[in-house]
């Protein structure tokens, strides 16, 4: 897999915005067991949710019994996470630069959003505000194409998405910048959805946001092809779309 050239990530990393309610619709949420790892039941706890998005992540985590606080590059997304969560503190920002007090938080966590961070400028940012005995919670969604038709999906983007193998990189990365230990647990999260809403789902992922209006097209009529052809989902009006979830749970030393 090649990595996006830095502007090109950056684009990427800005381009949310432009389809924060489909994003809000369209992504899967967190399983609750797996943010319940990343931040243990040690009782309620002060958290800042990094990259929030539209809130999905902030969600499991308010539905926790913790208190969360939400920062995003992006005014759209957090306009969708305010109708959705309007009892959530929310302030544009990045993880570079993090609009929130010094030691104001006992964990930060970014659901689906770390590898669009820069490790070094985060981490020192991520030592400020977090409490004597913090923690980072890293949790990311991924198809899971040991399905088959989900894997023929996956060969069809191949060429454009970024992998689960990048996730696992900027975790060590964190890790190594925060002399972090990191323990990991995967669980699963499944879908409910039409054809046409895996459609829409990929023209949310930042590689499809970025695409001419003409490219868009053609990539995602690729995709409705796809779903019409393959015995998987031929003839289909539900599907099953499975995920992966991945969590990480970084204890700085």
């Amino acid at each position: 897999m090649t990595t996006p050239e830095p502007a090109a990530l950056q684009a990427r990393a800005r381009s949310f915005g432009g389809v924060a309610g489909s994003y809000a619709a369209l992504r899967p949420t967190y399983p609750p067991g797996a943010v319940e790892f990343l931040l243990g039941r040690g009782g309620a706890l002060d958290v800042l949710d990094l990259g929030a998005g539209t809130g999905l992540l902030t969600e499991v985590v308010l539905g926790l019994g913790h208190r969360v606080r939400a920062v995003d590059p992006s005014p759209e997304m957090l306009a969708e996470l305010a109708a959705r969560l309007p009892a959530v503190a929310t302030a544009v920002g990045t993880a570079e630069q993090i609009p929130t007090e010094d030691a104001a938080v006992d964990a930060v966590v970014a659901g689906q959003a770390a590898h669009w961070f820069d490790p070094g400028a985060a981490a020192r940012e991520l030592r400020r505000v977090l409490r004597p005995g913090g923690l980072l919670g890293l949790v990311w969604n991924t198809r899971d194409e040991r399905v088959p038709w989900v894997g023929a999906l996956g060969e069809v983007i191949s060429g454009e998405a970024r992998g689960h193998e990048a996730d696992r990189a900027v975790v060590d990365r964190f890790a190594a910048e925060l002399g972090a230990d990191v323990e990991v647990v995967e669980s699963a999260v499944v879908q409910r959805v039409t054809p046409e809403d895996v459609v829409a789902g990929i023209a949310t992922r930042s590689y499809v946001a970025v695409m001419d209006d003409a490219r868009r097209a053609e990539f995602l009529s690729g995709i409705r092809e796809l779903l019409g052809e393959h015995p998987g989902t031929r003839g289909r009006t539900e599907l099953e779309l499975p995920y992966r979830t991945h969590a990480y749970r970084l204890t700085p030393r």
